[in-house]
């Protein structure tokens, strides 16, 4: 499985590289990076309740360890997102929609009670906190993409969280590289730190397939991971993009339909031929085998001398 998570890694790399140019060479409209981020959401929350999740569940063998795990880390990275405030998809750069986005929000705020004071740009982030906090995400992600590609199970529970990984990360690296631009730094700067960005996610996944493959118990590591990868997808979709598209009064049909067709895209990867959750033959032999308990020969038979 290591050409398939080679390719992967490739993919990720231009994307990545290429969302990173996007603020320089285009102009991306805040409506737009909604209609991405619903669709994001909605392939992240599906991948982890339908593949990452069920599949830890079955390599752990204990659903109660996996969801362990997953409350574990859901809570981790809440609280890496609250420290380093690393999930700002708005470009920095977009001033004056900011100034409207404001404006809209303080009526609705007057009217409807509507929060809305975490989407304007209001605090200033620095772009190094914000590159630190999406590298430690990154990484994990790259844990996830070889976790997800080592299963035994199907190549389609891979392809799940690369896609996921795949949609979602040229918005990272665009956030880094826009704010940078706001800061004022030269595109050939923006470009190196992008392509840097780019490496984290393959260093995540070679680490942990080069890692995992040490340990004798190397399935019920791949267990935790995916469990673990599980809780980071759940919070990056409950906890940050939808959110981020949920306070928003405009757009809310298109938001939802790209919701929905995230969701819909991993509720159909499940279905795809060879996709399955059941443990193979493999896991059923190393399933202990009870053995029935002995017969006491103190107990006398009746009707024996």
């Amino acid at each position: 499985m290591y050409q398939v998570l080679i390719v992967y890694c490739v993919l990720i790399i231009i994307v990545s590289t290429v969302g990173g140019s996007l603020p320089s060479m285009m102009k991306l409209t805040h409506r737009r990076i909604q209609l991405v981020l619903s669709l994001v959401a909605g392939v992240m929350l599906g991948v982890a309740l339908l593949h990452l999740l069920p599949l830890a569940i079955t390599k752990l063998g204990s659903a109660e360890t996996a969801l362990v795990v997953c409350l574990f880390a859901l809570l981790f990275m809440f609280f890496m997102v609250r420290l380093f405030h690393f999930h700002q998809h708005d470009l920095a750069v977009d001033t004056e929609h900011q100034h409207k986005q404001k404006e809209l929000c303080d009526n609705e705020r007057d009217h409807h009670h509507v929060h809305c004071d975490h989407h304007h740009g209001e605090k200033d982030f620095s772009w190094a906190g914000l590159c630190f906090g999406l590298a430690i995400h990154t990484l994990i992600d790259g844990f996830a993409l070889a976790a997800a590609t080592m299963s035994e199970h199907s190549v389609w529970v891979g392809f799940g969280v690369f896609l996921a990984i795949f949609l979602h990360k040229p918005l990272d690296a665009m956030s880094i590289t826009s704010l940078m631009h706001a800061r004022g730094w030269t595109v050939n700067q923006q470009v190196v730190v992008s392509l840097i960005f780019s490496l984290v996610c393959p260093i995540g996944a070679a680490l942990f397939y080069f890692g995992v493959s040490q340990f004798a118990a190397s399935e019920i590591v791949l267990g935790y991971c995916l469990a673990f990868s599980a809780g980071i997808f759940l919070c990056i979709s409950l906890g940050d993009l939808l959110p981020e598209v949920h306070f928003h009064a405009h757009d809310r049909m298109q938001l939802s339909t790209m919701l929905l067709l995230g969701v819909a895209i991993a509720f159909g990867i499940e279905y795809l031929p060879g996709h399955r959750h059941t443990p193979t033959d493999a896991q059923i032999d190393r399933v202990p085998v009870s053995v029935e308990a002995p017969v006491d020969s103190s107990v006398a038979v009746d009707g024996a001398d």
